[in-house]
């Protein structure tokens, strides 16, 4: 029965020790396996979070300061044009956005110039607002929550801009990817 008894101890005390031990490294690990970079390009702050599928991008500069994110596992872009105190989302087209490991790349370093800088997109606001920015996850929910919310739509290339040209506002994203969000914004 002693020997039980002080089994039981050993054990307890083990168990104890390792739970003390081992939590603060599982914490440690959780952390480091989100797979987020942050990084910054120009006047862009901008993480990547590749377990999620999200690129976030704060661009600081003065003449066309935005907030966006990118939801690759969504597809889905969203924009916050500050200049125009509204929100934009649109579908991404996959075959023509840089790759999550493209930005990764850029964001480290490895040699931006292997990127061609592309002619951009083009995307029409459209005058239709977005009701539940909820349904479009919590990332947009909560960038766009406070201004009017607007869906786009990408220009097919080659068709004729039916808007004034002077109405796009110029993103660009990294280095690499230029896009333009054209169109009056409905109510301003």
């Amino acid at each position: 029965m002693g020997s039980e008894r002080e089994n039981m101890k050993h054990l307890i005390v083990s168990s104890i020790l390792v739970v003390f031990f081992l939590t603060p490294s599982l914490a440690l690990m959780n952390i480091s396996d989100s797979h987020s970079l942050d990084g910054s390009v120009g006047t862009q702050s901008i993480r990547v979070n590749a377990f999620r599928g999200t690129v976030s991008i704060r661009d600081n500069n003065v003449l066309s300061e935005w907030a966006g994110a990118l939801d690759y596992k969504n597809g889905l872009l969203v924009a916050k044009l500050f200049s125009k105190m509204a929100c934009i989302l649109a579908k991404i087209d996959q075959a023509a956005f840089p790759t999550l490991d493209d930005i990764v790349k850029a964001l480290d370093h490895q040699a931006l110039e292997h990127y061609p800088s592309t002619r951009g997109l083009t995307y029409t606001v459209l005058p239709s607002r977005v009701k539940n920015l909820a349904q479009y996850g919590m990332p947009i929910k909560d960038m766009c929550q406070e201004v009017p919310t607007y869906f786009a739509r990408q220009q097919k290339e080659g068709t004729a801009l039916a808007v004034d040209p002077d109405s796009c506002f110029e993103i660009q994203l990294l280095s690499f990817m230029g896009l333009s969000i054209c169109g009056e914004i409905p109510g301003l």
